[in-house]
């Protein structure tokens, strides 16, 4: 492979200018597409840079026939649409993972127009391995230097210039969470796309093995399937590549197979010179472009992460964290919660009450109790959720999500699992469908399923939410310590259960960690904003539309069909599901509003709201509850609430990861028996230290 050549055999020949401006080929008239794939390591600020382009021009799927997540989005720029596809992250292209996989797949086989790989500046070597394979690849390249800012901040003096010179092609210094040089990024690609590559400085193979390099390439000449490189396909075949190995064993004849068999044979430790090979070409690349600190010198990043990943004190400052997040929720949001519930359910209702009282009766019931008592009351829960979101979204942007999934990994293992597991079960706090759904960055199979199976058992912010409305009627003061209570039973259950699924369903397997702790930076306010905006979003089209729905249909059946709750079809399932309420002391009531929940948790305060009839002149939940419930029985309700079965998205998204019935019907049934059987052993526990009464 040489060192440095022209790449016009490696570009599609229809790359042209969009006007006719001199610099190539004109298209023809009318609008004109190019397709651009963005690609990078984790954690380099790939996908900020797919948000600031394509802002609301986006959607997201998952590839086809895979569970990797596929965005892709326009951008609009001097009449051009440039189609932007989000290439998931990875380390490298060696095919280990689906992500690599799917990354290098797209650029050989839909040959973009342009690829922009996004590197993190203060991480530039690592970062440009991963460049050292893609400009292996048919496609011309944009490096986009984020986070030169951080860069600075940790002592590293960057020249893009000279790095430019080095490499041939364009470099982009940019700070995306800042938007800066967002536009030069557009300019150049379309310049890129216009004007087709330049000469590219590519990295070679170490001097002692290029010709057996290239008596693999003529070994396989003529065999290689389009669209794949001759070459790119020796390389991998040296490199020990499985996937494409096995390709071109079934493309080759018997005779041409054995000689190939050979040369792979005598040269196992290829795969030594290829990465020598670009080691080498990164130090030559940065060698005048990069200025690193004086050996010894300490940064910011390394002084804090002697306390947030040591094994003992990390664990404190994570549990520090989560401390923080629910005394903000208590402290602050509870308060506003309470404030809503007077001042816009109550009085609300009221209104209602008062101003259509010559309608009939149950226009004034659905108004007043199904729609305001119902739906109307679960919006009460905006400040507490907008707390939780911001406050993760500010870890996230921090860059410490990455310590406590490092800080987790002990713990996660005794379930089989490892700390990268931890980051989609920490986003079970906020809800669990994404919980379930982020176990995709899981590797293994076996632990990918694991991890969804006990993601529903980390209680999500609905759940909390609604302990949140019920602790301080029962508990009082002591809410704060009965919702820690919860939260550590959960977590314990959730162990128990890992370790129990782990050793007798799924074999015993473990699994490695290897993940990268990103360095620590100021978060972005506009991007949190964006997260937080999102998500609450997200939960009042929920309000609006699901938990509107139930609430209205819980309220007819509350008063189907004599017009009395003591007689309705809802009073008659509950009294059904009675005798098992009765062995942790709970109503009817209770029971029905457990079952409701499993269409959205909120509907727990919800239902109760319209069962109890809250609102107007009657009494408001604080005063209704605790006539029904003692200190043992509520305390029992609280813990099935917790580990009851998830709503309906969580169950809808874990079949659609698992891909089965079996497992989804597995977990349902599972936490159903499991909630109860807690429940009631807590009830009974509770009885015994005198909280009957």
């Amino acid at each position: 492979m040489a060192n440095r050549e022209e790449t016009a055999r490696s570009v599609p020949s229809v790359l042209g200018a969009c006007c006719a401006d001199g610099s190539g080929p004109v298209q023809p008239a009318g609008p004109c597409t190019i397709r651009v794939a963005l690609v990078g390591q984790p954690n380099v600020g790939k996908s900020t840079v797919f948000n600031l382009l394509t802002g609301m021009n986006q959607h997201v799927g998952n590839w086809p026939g895979k569970t990797v997540e596929r965005k892709e989005g326009i951008h609009r720029c001097d009449g051009v649409d440039i189609q932007i596809v989000d290439l998931p992250g990875t380390y490298s292209l060696t095919a280990n993972s689906l992500e690599e996989r799917i990354t290098r797949d797209y650029i050989i086989h839909e040959r973009p127009d342009v690829v922009v790989m996004v590197a993190d500046a203060a991480s530039l070597e690592r970062n440009l391995y991963l460049l050292s394979e893609i400009l292996c690849l048919p496609a011309p390249v944009v490096l986009a230097l984020n986070m030169v800012d951080v860069a600075q901040q940790q002592g590293l003096g960057i020249e893009p210039h000279v790095l430019e010179a080095a490499l041939g092609l364009p470099v982009v210094p940019m700070v995306a969470s800042k938007n800066q040089g967002v536009r030069e990024l557009v300019d150049t690609v379309l310049r890129v796309y216009r004007e087709g590559p330049r000469g590219v400085c590519r990295p070679d193979i170490r001097e002692d093995h290029r010709e057996v390099l290239a008596e693999l390439v003529n070994l396989i000449a003529g065999s290689v399937p389009e669209p794949y490189p001759e070459d790119w396909v020796a390389l991998k075949m040296l490199e020990g590549d499985e996937e494409i190995t096995e390709m071109m064993r079934a493309r080759l004849t018997p005779e041409q197979w054995e000689r190939v068999h050979r040369v792979l044979m005598r040269h196992e430790d290829a795969i030594l010179a290829i990465a020598g090979g670009r080691y080498e070409w990164v130090r030559r690349m940065t060698r005048a472009a990069l200025t690193v600190p004086k050996a010894g010198q300490i940064t910011l990043t390394d002084r804090i992460d002697k306390v947030a990943t040591h094994p003992v004190w990390g664990l404190f400052v994570l549990l520090g964290v989560l401390g923080a997040i629910f005394w903000l929720t208590y402290t602050i949001g509870s308060p506003i919660q309470a404030f809503l519930d007077r001042y816009l359910i109550q009085a609300g209702a009221e209104w209602v009450r008062t101003a259509f009282a010559a309608a009939p009766w149950w226009v004034t019931g659905l108004l007043a109790d199904g729609v305001i008592g119902g739906a109307g009351m679960v919006l009460t829960f905006l400040p507490i959720l907008v707390i939780f979101f911001a406050v993760l979204g500010a870890l996230e942007d921090i860059g410490y999500m990455a310590r406590a999934a490092y800080v987790m990994d002990r713990f996660m293992h005794l379930m089989g699992l490892h700390g990268k597991s931890f980051l989609p079960l920490f986003l079970g706090f906020g809800c669990n469908v994404p919980a379930v759904m982020g176990a995709r960055i899981v590797d293994s199979p076996k632990a990918r399923l694991l991890t969804i199976l006990v993601a529903p058992l980390v209680p999500c912010t609905a759940r909390m939410a609604v302990v949140a409305v019920l602790a301080p009627i029962f508990f009082g003061s002591a809410a704060i310590w009965v919702s820690w209570g919860l939260i550590a039973l959960s977590l314990v259950v959730l162990a128990v259960v890992g370790i129990a699924l782990h050793e007798l369903v799924l074999g015993g397997e473990h699994v490695a960690f290897i993940m990268e702790l990103p360095l620590y930076h100021t978060p972005n306010a506009r991007t949190i904003g964006l997260s937080v905006w999102q998500r609450t979003m997200g939960f009042v089209r929920k309000a609006g539309t699901i938990i509107l729905i139930v609430s209205v249909v819980v309220w007819a059946l509350s008063v189907l069909p004599r017009g009395e709750v003591d007689t309705s079809i809802l009073a008659a399932v509950g009294r059904f599901l009675s005798p098992l309420g009765a062995l942790m002391g709970v109503g009817w009531q209770m029971m029905v509003a457990l079952l409701t929940s499993f269409v959205a948790k909120e509907n727990t305060i919800a239902t109760l709201s319209v069962l109890l009839g809250v609102g107007g002149e009657e009494a408001g939940l604080a005063q209704v509850l605790p006539t029904l419930l003692t200190p043992a029985s509520a305390l029992a309700f609280l813990v099935v609430q917790v580990l009851f079965i998830p709503c309906a998205a969580t169950v809808a998204t874990m079949r659609q990861e698992t891909g089965s019935w079996k497992w989804t019907a597995f977990s349902v049934v599972l936490l159903f028996v499991l909630s109860f059987a807690v429940g009631i052993g807590v009830y009974q526990l509770a009885l015994l230290a005198g909280w009957g009464v």
